[in-house]
């Protein structure tokens, strides 16, 4: 009896061990899902869509017009990691039915994850049920001031707004906000982005003078207060006179190994009476990841004209096979055709270091135009990308301009 007893407690155990897998997988539910990373206090909502077959699900982040999709998702059972495509972040999630929970981890940074929930079916991003019929007007150029972390910088904000939606960014010295999207909510402007590597949140109020006042959030720390007044004829420095040759200077030298390890000099046979466009950058960096997409797709169609272009990439640690890894997958991932030589890490000053003609590293990433002779004809600071709208187009016509005249001169 006692055998009978411990033969059937054994195959009840092995039951429940060897179980049909298919019993607690859960599925991802397909369609729209709000997500919300939770960062200093405050909730950043973000949208994404769910595509694909069961068994290998595919994410799309969406940021006003811009569609990020999320490949390599890891499914198992109730477990889900996603992938920020080309930068080395990740979501970790648990799925129960129509939400998930987890954290968003930046595995490049320590102990740097944000908690993480989303919930299906949410198709809006910020609450809507402050919306109002006539809500207050954002639109516009603004001049906007950004305050606290140690600086002030000034920005170029431009807003469009339907009814309660909003769209924008914030043009800067360094570059732009990319793509933010929000809503007016309670008379108040909300705006935000999360693109697998940065986590944006703004907020601002309407004054009785017509300025705004406000917040913006950023990651586990970031935070500034922002003052906007509207100024449709506000401009912001010229980027082409923000870096600089020092004196006694008129070319570029670096040496740098490719990733394959050799060393590499603007002089190589390759870069010989070309017309060369280096692009310092990095693969943690969303501007670079725009003008990495624009410069891939213009080079296909331009290299045989004579030009050739040439990444230094900056990245997170000093560890060449990281680094080179990091490059790769970006490479891979875009089907980036021209080369990257692995010149450092991320810090300004450490990379300006590597590059001692230069006043500075001021942004990453940062343009640097040689003609057919290896002399230097123009430095370009940051990247006015796709989210500016007419902004970008300007970039590129002054861009296409720079390298015509190059290749023009004898």
């Amino acid at each position: 009896m006692r055998l009978l007893l411990f033969c059937m407690v054994i195959m009840v155990i092995v039951s429940g061990c060897s179980g049909n897998n298919e019993s607690t997988d859960k599925v991802l539910l397909k369609g729209s899902w709000q997500g919300i990373i939770m960062m200093q206090g405050q909730e950043l909502p973000f949208n994404f869509e769910v595509t694909g077959e069961d068994a290998i699900p595919t994410i799309i982040l969406i940021n006003g017009e811009e569609r990020i999709i999320l490949e390599d998702l890891v499914l198992e059972g109730d477990s889900l990691i996603i992938p920020m495509h080309v930068f080395d972040a990740e979501i970790k999630a648990y799925i129960e039915g129509e939400q998930m929970t987890g954290y968003w981890v930046k595995n490049y940074l320590n102990n740097y994850r944000l908690p993480f929930s989303a919930h299906h079916g949410h198709d809006f991003r910020f609450n809507p049920s402050n919306a109002k019929k006539e809500p207050e007007d954002f639109s516009g150029t603004w001049r906007v001031v950004f305050t606290g972390m140690s600086d002030t910088t000034e920005a170029k904000g431009i807003f469009s707004q339907n009814g309660n939606a909003l769209t924008g960014t914030f043009l800067t010295t360094t570059g732009d906000y990319r793509y933010l999207a929000g809503s007016v909510v309670g008379g108040a402007l909300y705006l935000s982005a999360f693109d697998g590597s940065h986590a944006f949140l703004f907020q601002a109020t309407k004054n009785e003078n017509g300025t705004l006042s406000g917040n913006f959030w950023s990651g586990k720390t970031w935070h500034q207060t922002w003052t906007g007044i509207t100024d449709p004829d506000f401009e912001l420095p010229d980027p082409d006179h923000l870096t600089y040759l020092k004196d006694g200077y008129d070319k570029i030298y670096f040496e740098f190994p490719d990733l394959d390890g050799n060393i590499v000099t603007p002089e190589v046979e390759q870069f010989k009476d070309k017309v060369l466009i280096l692009q310092i950058m990095g693969t943690w960096c969303p501007n670079c990841m725009d003008e990495t997409r624009f410069l891939s797709e213009w080079y296909k169609k331009n290299a045989h004209r004579g030009v050739e272009v040439l990444g230094l990439a900056y990245e997170t640690r000093d560890d060449f096979d990281y680094a080179r890894s990091r490059v790769l997958r970006m490479k891979e991932k875009w089907d980036v055709p021209y080369p990257f030589l692995i010149a450092g890490v991320y810090d300004k000053k450490a990379a300006a270091a590597t590059l001692p003609m230069l006043n500075h590293v001021l942004s990453f990433p940062t343009t640097i135009f040689i003609d057919r002779k290896g002399k230097v004809s123009k430095i370009h600071t940051g990247f006015t990308g796709p989210g500016t709208g007419d902004y970008y187009e300007l970039f590129v016509e002054e861009f296409e301009a720079t390298v015509d005249k190059l290749l023009a001169e004898d």
